[in-house]
């Protein structure tokens, strides 16, 4: 029997740790509504918590929240953090793990079975993502055209950008 590389876990190979992690993304497609009730019950915590934020600082905030976000976002989505989250226009699929970065739909190389053309053992995430937005209150958010990546923004916070926004348009509002 062949020994394993220093990085590779005992009786796993490369294919059986990304299935894993698409086993927990399939969750999250699976469950996307309940995801996005959560999710919006989250976000409007994080509204109501911005006089909190705006008092320490957003900066600040962020250097304690990434790691957070990172964490929960990078197990249930497998996230990359982007900064600029779409996971509530896209059926809870994150887009950026599609291997050629697409961020508005698939390439046209899905193969019949539903899996992507680069990566054969890895559903299309874009055909995940469809799947996954028929479920959701606002599926149909997967249709508006997102705005390409700032990659300037990667390894931020989206959950505290998306607040900041937020509560300046809700300021805006409240203003005579």
């Amino acid at each position: 029997m062949p020994v394993p590389a220093a990085y590779e876990p005992a009786g796993t190979t490369y294919v059986r740790r990304r299935r894993s992690r698409f086993t927990v993304r399939h969750w999250a497609m699976r469950h996307s509504r309940s995801l996005e009730t959560l999710y919006r019950v989250f976000a409007g915590t994080l509204l109501h918590l911005h006089p909190v934020w705006k008092a320490i600082g957003y900066g600040r905030a962020e250097k304690s929240m990434v790691p957070v976000e990172r964490a929960f976002k990078s197990f249930m989505f497998d996230c990359r953090m982007c900064g600029q989250c779409v996971l509530t226009s896209t059926g809870m699929a994150c887009p950026m793990n599609c291997p050629k970065g697409l961020r508005n739909g698939p390439c046209g190389g899905v193969r019949a079975d539903g899996h992507c053309e680069i990566e054969p053992e890895m559903p299309c995430v874009w055909v995940e993502a469809w799947k996954g937005s028929r479920t959701m209150v606002q599926g149909d958010l997967i249709n508006v055209v997102q705005k390409p990546v700032d990659h300037s923004l990667r390894g931020t916070s989206s959950w505290l950008r998306v607040t900041s926004q937020a509560a300046a348009e809700r300021e805006a509002v409240d203003k005579p």
